[in-house]
C-alpha cells in the first residue's frame, strides 16, 4: 500500500518549481483540540528554554510540540526533497492575537544561524487560519533567488523586510489551514502576513528541517544549552547536539 506521506515525483517537481508544497494534513481538527488545550495550558505564558523567546524552542520542554515537530506527516514528506537523515533545528510558535501586527514580505534565510543555509520550514496550524485572522501568504517561485533587505517600517512585527519593487505581490497565494494542517516551504520563499483584523487569534507552529551536515549555531546564536531532534536516519558527522523527547 502506498504511504501517503511520501512524495510522488510531481510533487516534488512542483516543490522545485514553486518553493512550497501543501496543505496536507498531520491530524484532523478534532484530533489537534487536545494538543491545543495542552498547549494553551502548558506553552503559552510559561517560560521556555529560551530566556530571551518563550515561544521559541518548545520542543526542548513539551512532549507534545515535540511530536508535533517530529510528526511523521512532516518529516516523511521532508525526506523526499531533503533525504532521509533530517534534523529538527529549530521550533517557532506564532501567536497573533486579535490586532497583531503586519509581518512585511521576507525570506527566512536572511534572520538564520545555519550554515550552509538548507532548510525546509514545516507551517502547522494549531487554530484555524484564515485571510481574516492573518493567514501567512507566499509568492511561489520567489525561492530561487535571494533578495536584498532593507529597514522595515517600525510599526512592522519584524525589523527587515525585500524592497517593494523586488516582487509582484498579485502573484501571492493565501495559505489558509484547518487547525492539524501544514505546508512546506523553502528557506527563500517570500512570505508574509497582515494584521490580524478579526477577532479570532491565528497560532501556528513552525518546525525548520535541515541535514546533519549543516552546523546550527547554538549557544552563540539561537540559546545556551539548545538542543535539535534527530527527526530521520543518522548524524555521522557530529557537529550538533541533540536531545529526546521531554
Amino acid at each position: 500500500m502506498h504511504d501517503t506521506n511520501h512524495l510522488t515525483r510531481a510533487e516534488v517537481d512542483f516543490f522545485v518549481e514553486n518553493g512550497y508544497l501543501g496543505p496536507y494534513a498531520a491530524m484532523s481538527p478534532e484530533e489537534m483540540a487536545p494538543i491545543r488545550e495542552a498547549i494553551d495550558a502548558n506553552v503559552l505564558g510559561c517560560a521556555g528554554p529560551n530566556p530571551r523567546r518563550p515561544m521559541q524552542s518548545r520542543h526542548m520542554d513539551n512532549g507534545s510540540v515535540y511530536d508535533l515537530a517530529a510528526h511523521p506527516a512532516i518529516i516523511k514528506r521532508i525526506a523526499g526533497l531533503l533525504g532521509p537523515d533530517l534534523v529538527v533545528w529549530t521550533t517557532n510558535f506564532w501567536l497573533k492575537e486579535p490586532g497583531g501586527a503586519e509581518i512585511p514580505w521576507h525570506q527566512d534565510i536572511n534572520f538564520w544561524p545555519i550554515e550552509p543555509p538548507v532548510n525546509i520550514s514545516a507551517w502547522i496550524a494549531i487554530d484555524d487560519v484564515t485571510v481574516e485572522n492573518a493567514c501567512l501568504r507566499i509568492i511561489p517561485g520567489s525561492h530561487r533567488q535571494s533578495l536584498p533587505h532593507g529597514r522595515a517600517p517600525n510599526e512592522m512585527a519584524i525589523a527587515e523586510m525585500v524592497d517593494p519593487a523586488a516582487y509582484d505581490e498579485k502573484r501571492a497565494v493565501n495559505m489558509e489551514l484547518k487547525p492539524g494542517e501544514f505546508f512546506l516551504f523553502s528557506e527563500r520563499l517570500l512570505h508574509a502576513s497582515s494584521k490580524n483584523t478579526s477577532q479570532k487569534r491565528r497560532l501556528g507552529l513552525s518546525v525548520r528541517v535541515t541535514v546533519p551536515f549543516v552546523h546550527i549555531f547554538q549557544d552563540s546564536h539561537l540559546h545556551p544549552g539548545h538542543t535539535a531532534i534527530l527527526a530521520s536516519g543518522k548524524d555521522v558527522m557530529g557537529f550538533n547536539r541533540y536531545a529526546g523527547r521531554p
